[in-house]
């Protein structure tokens, strides 16, 4: 036999590693290769590893004005006055270089000089300018940002895997792309899917979406062609004997359509939609050519097949050091590509139905530490900072909340993550008190309720 067509090691570790992504249990290489060569690496996609129905999620989650949710998870927390919430009336101490803020197209809100995209679309989103928790550690900010809670006892799902939960397969879900994914590496500052388990852990992509092919993890190998492809498939079934001696049998039955499915994500349209090329030169120049950019585009393709929550995970923004040479690299970025995303969502019909909101864990000191050996950084800050929020029933041209003069605290409406978070369910027609099987049998829902004294001050009702 002609070894060279097997499926290789590093395709069977790819295997294992998708299960494990798409919540099935981990198994070896060597079980990956036989479950490959045996044609069942389908199975993949299907009940032996979890996904299968769980009518509760399904009955309780309502048809809301939102289908999906893009998190632009700015990793490292951006400074708001350099690009939400700008306070040039402070002085350079605090503004630094960026002290010429930009009206946009609505009369009254400006925002940070490097984002002359945004500006000209204000009337697509809303900004809050309150948020606050007070917390500047990097782990314990984004847990507290993405779960809205701070318990140290449980370890909650964040939104992420709550939207998975009541919007994903337990709900119906028929898509083979996974419900949840993070373009393109997870956030790795705390368990996204908590004690919901590993089933509702996003499928984190791997590669460069600016590169050419956008290598997947699991679905496309930038080294093996479509071609080849093909031939593993069909050895894969010259070998499968088992087929044509038991005729009927549901389980082979159930395996390879399992297979097709499989395929199908790697070989077919499914897989096709990670190919960006697809998209013509123009529109892709519209996103920018980086990681940041196509990584938007990819979101907006994602949207289109009906996925209902992807994280753009951009990172890079934890800067303590040259803080203002960073923002003239990244800001620009941010600008061109959010614009872009939020333009063709509009032009698509989409942004009516799509929840995008842009945030990190926390602000950063609105006071710039110009002594050595920080020279023009700025520091984590949890007391007050911003988010931009848009799309999915939600108003846009709006200000929501108030800095005070220098940006270091709230001044009126403060909004904690929770109320954030609480709105965003409402508006996927998750209601605040559906519960989430805590597995102590706890009663815990979605929004935290009085008993768990979690700092709330209200849902967003002012921009919905």
């Amino acid at each position: 036999m002609n070894t060279t067509s097997l499926p290789s090691r590093s395709t069977a570790r790819d295997v294992a590693r998708v299960a494990h992504t798409l919540g099935g249990a981990p198994f070896s290489r060597r079980e990956a290769l036989r479950r490959a060569v045996y044609g069942s690496a389908g199975l993949l996609l299907m009940e032996p590893f979890g996904i299968h129905a769980a009518p509760r999620a399904a009955a309780i989650a309502k048809e809301g004005k939102a289908k999906s949710v893009i998190q632009i998870w700015l990793w490292g927390g951006p400074c708001h006055i350099d690009t939400f919430d700008p306070k040039p009336e402070a002085g350079r101490e605090y503004s630094g270089a960026l002290d010429a803020p930009i009206e946009t197209n609505i009369s009254g809100i400006r925002i940070g000089q490097l984002l002359p995209e945004l500006a000209k679309n204000a009337d697509k989103y809303s900004l809050i300018r309150s948020m606050t928790h007070g917390n500047n550690g990097h782990e314990t900010a984004s847990y507290l940002v993405q779960t809205g809670r701070s318990s140290e006892r449980d370890v909650f799902p964040g939104l992420g895997a709550v939207v998975s939960y009541f919007k994903g397969y337990d709900a119906g879900y028929k898509g083979l792309i996974p419900p949840y994914v993070v373009l393109t590496e997870p956030q790795g500052r705390f368990s996204e899917a908590g004690f919901l388990g590993p089933r509702y852990k996003p499928f984190a992509t791997g590669g460069d979406p600016s590169r050419t092919p956008f290598a997947v993890e699991g679905i496309v190998t930038p080294d093996i062609t479509e071609e080849h492809q093909k031939e593993r498939r069909k050895l894969m079934r010259s070998l499968n004997t088992l087929g044509g001696s038991l005729p009927g049998n549901a389980t082979l039955k159930t395996m390879v359509e399992s297979e097709q499915q499989a395929y199908e994500l790697i070989l077919g349209d499914s897989g096709k939609l990670f190919d960006l090329a697809q998209e013509k030169d123009e529109m892709r120049d519209r996103y920018g050519r980086n990681t940041f950019g196509q990584s938007c585009l990819m979101a907006r393709r994602l949207v289109e097949k009906g996925v209902p929550y992807i994280t753009i995970n951009y990172k890079g923004w934890d800067t303590h050091k040259q803080h203002f040479q960073i923002m003239n690299r990244k800001l620009p970025e941010l600008d061109q590509g959010m614009a872009a995303l939020l333009t063709d969502l509009y032009d698509k019909g989409l942004l009516e139905s799509t929840i995008v909101f842009c945030t990190g864990e926390f602000g950063r000191t609105p006071k710039v530490a110009s002594e050595s050996p920080w020279n023009g950084g700025r520091h984590h800050f949890g007391a007050c900072f911003s988010s931009l929020l848009a799309g999915g029933g939600f108003k846009g041209g709006q200000v929501l909340g108030k800095s005070n003069a220098t940006g270091e605290e709230v001044a009126e409406r403060p909004v904690y993550p929770a109320d954030l978070i609480g709105s965003i369910y409402g508006q996927l027609g998750i209601p605040a008190d559906a519960p989430l099987p805590h597995p102590q049998g706890t009663p815990t829902t979605v929004v935290p309720g009085q008993e768990e004294q979690v700092k709330m001050a209200g849902l967003l009702k002012e921009l919905v």
